[in-house]
C-alpha cells in the first residue's frame, strides 16, 4: 500500500509540474520536493526523466478517462445518442469539467508538442476512442460509405470540440464574458457540435432562418 502511494504521489506532482514547466524545465528534484520523497524513490520507479514524463501523460489520460466515462450503450441505443453523449464526453475530458486543470494541460501540451508518450497515448487510448467515433458513425451513415470519408467527418467532429480548447483565450477577446458563461457550456457546445454532424449528415432538416423574412406584400392589402 505504502508503495502504491509514494508512486502515486510522484505522478502526480510530475503531471503539476510538467503542465506548468514543460519537460525541459522541469526537474526530477522539485517534482520529488513537491511529492516530499527522495531523489531514489523516482529513480527506483521510473528509471529516469522521459520515463517519468511517460508515465504522468499517461496518468493524468486516465484520470480525465476516469471524470468523465463513456456511457455503457446497449445494442438499442440510438446512434444519434451515442454521438451526442460521445461528444459531450469528449469535451468534458477537453475542457476540464471536472477535475484538476493541470491533467488536461499537460495532456494538450504533449499533443501541441509530441513526443515518446504522445504515441503510447495515441496507442493505448487516442486509437480506441476514435474507432468508437468511427463506429458510431457508421451507423449515421450509408453502408457503402468509404473509410477516409468516415475519417473526415470524424475529424470533423474532434476538430470541433478541440477548437474550444486550443482558443480559449482568443474566445475571450472575442465573445463578451457572460455570454461565454451562459452559451457556451460543455451541455450547450455539445447540443450545437452534434446538430452541426447530424444536420451534415442529412438526420435532421436544414436550418430554418431563426427571423422570418417580411413580406413584401402588405397583409392588409386586399387578395
Amino acid at each position: 500500500m505504502a508503495t502504491d502511494s509514494t508512486r502515486e504521489k510522484i505522478l502526480q506532482a510530475a503531471g503539476e509540474q510538467f503542465a506548468n514547466d514543460g519537460f525541459a524545465q522541469a526537474t526530477i528534484r522539485a517534482i520529488c520536493c513537491k511529492a516530499g520523497v527522495n531523489l531514489a524513490a523516482a529513480n527506483y520507479y521510473f528509471g529516469d526523466k522521459e520515463r517519468l514524463y511517460i508515465e504522468a501523460v499517461k496518468h493524468a489520460r486516465r484520470l480525465r478517462e476516469k471524470q468523465a466515462p463513456l456511457p455503457n450503450w446497449t445494442d438499442s441505443t440510438p446512434a444519434d445518442q451515442k454521438l451526442a453523449q460521445f461528444v459531450l464526453t469528449l469535451l468534458r475530458r477537453m475542457l476540464c469539467e471536472p477535475g484538476d486543470p493541470w491533467q488536461t494541460r499537460l495532456i494538450i501540451r504533449e499533443i501541441m508538442e509530441p513526443t515518446k508518450a504522445c504515441e503510447e497515448m495515441v496507442q493505448e487510448a487516442f486509437q480506441p476512442l476514435f474507432q468508437v467515433l468511427i463506429d458510431i458513425l457508421r451507423e449515421l451513415m450509408p453502408e457503402t460509405t468509404p473509410l477516409h470519408t468516415l475519417h473526415h467527418w470524424a475529424l470533423s467532429v474532434i476538430g470541433q470540440c478541440f477548437y474550444y480548447r486550443a482558443n480559449e483565450k482568443i474566445l475571450t477577446m472575442l465573445i463578451d464574458g457572460e455570454e461565454l458563461r451562459q452559451q457556451f457550456t460543455v451541455e450547450k457546445l455539445s447540443e450545437h457540435i452534434t446538430d452541426v454532424i447530424l444536420r451534415g449528415l442529412g438526420h435532421l432538416p436544414p436550418m430554418r432562418r431563426l427571423h422570418p423574412v417580411a413580406s413584401s406584400r402588405n397583409t392588409d392589402d386586399p387578395v
